[in-house]
């Protein structure tokens, strides 16, 4: 299993949370975590990269 398939496991299992707590099954820190793992992944996001101008490749430049 290659880590975007993982991410991709752990999003859909965040989705479910989300639901779950919404309709009051989970306890809130279990909210708490998937809103938290949400705001990571979408912080990740290229687009919001892009927003906050860190899409940039960097440049490492080393003292000669």
């Amino acid at each position: 299993m290659n880590v975007e398939h993982a991410k991709q496991v752990v999003d859909g299992l965040s989705m479910a949370t989300v639901i779950g707590a919404l309709v009051d099954l989970l306890p809130a820190i279990a909210a708490i975590f998937t809103i938290v793992w949400t705001g990571i992944r979408i912080y990740e996001t290229k687009t919001v990269q892009k927003w906050l101008g860190k899409d940039k490749k960097r440049i490492i430049v080393e003292d000669e």
